[in-house]
């Protein structure tokens, strides 16, 4: 099994360096062939094979700080961020300050019993558990907000792209993080930040 296992990785890891290497070969025609359309063609010309493709990429990061949905529905989940962290801390120095005045009392002789002594700690820990449910809880809720947020960030940019690409025509729209190399010419995040808020603004 261990064997299976290993060669299974070394399969991915040389689909992975193949991948690399055509998306470098891709690049390097790109940026070197001077082709002014954004055009390049692959293939063997002499077979009579060779198809031409129109590429053009956008530096997402800059779409991401200059989108107005997004910079909205990221200053929303700070919000709940900030909301769920008061809620929580509140609940834990309230806790904190219990477990130190019952210490203090212990420490003291203050309870007239034990069993007096041993039912305040027991609150204690049951508050304790619930404060690790809240944090839990609160947790498991940003995240589910998060990963809706950047569903519909996702979403939005995927449509924009489609109804921007339907009279443009590129064969390929990359993200610029997934490159190694790309030359200004083909960079089109201007065209689609102003694209994405005017479709957005009303």
């Amino acid at each position: 099994m261990i064997f299976k296992h290993h060669s299974l990785i070394m399969k991915n890891s040389t689909i992975v360096l193949i991948v690399l290497g055509v998306a470098v070969a891709i690049l390097y025609l790109l940026h070197f062939t001077g082709n002014k359309s954004g055009m390049m063609r692959l293939g063997n010309e002499n077979s009579g094979n060779s198809v031409s493709v129109s590429i053009a990429y956008v530096k997402m990061d800059s779409v991401l700080f200059t989108y107005e949905l997004a910079k909205k529905l990221t200053t929303n989940l700070q919000t709940n961020q900030e909301s769920f962290k008061k809620e929580y801390s509140a609940k834990r120095i309230q806790f904190e300050k219990d477990a130190a005045s019952f210490r203090e009392k212990v420490q003291k002789g203050g309870f007239l019993t034990e069993e007096r002594a041993k039912l305040e700690q027991e609150r204690l820990m049951g508050q304790q558990q619930e404060i690790e449910r809240l944090d839990y809880e609160l947790t498991q809720k940003l995240n589910e907000m998060q990963g809706q947020v950047n569903q519909q960030i996702i979403d939005s940019i995927s449509s924009f792209l489609k109804s921007y690409n339907a009279s443009k025509k590129y064969d390929f729209i990359l993200n610029s993080a997934s490159m190694l190399e790309g030359t200004p010419k083909y960079n089109i995040t201007k065209d689609v930040s102003e694209g994405l808020n005017k479709r957005y603004m009303p």
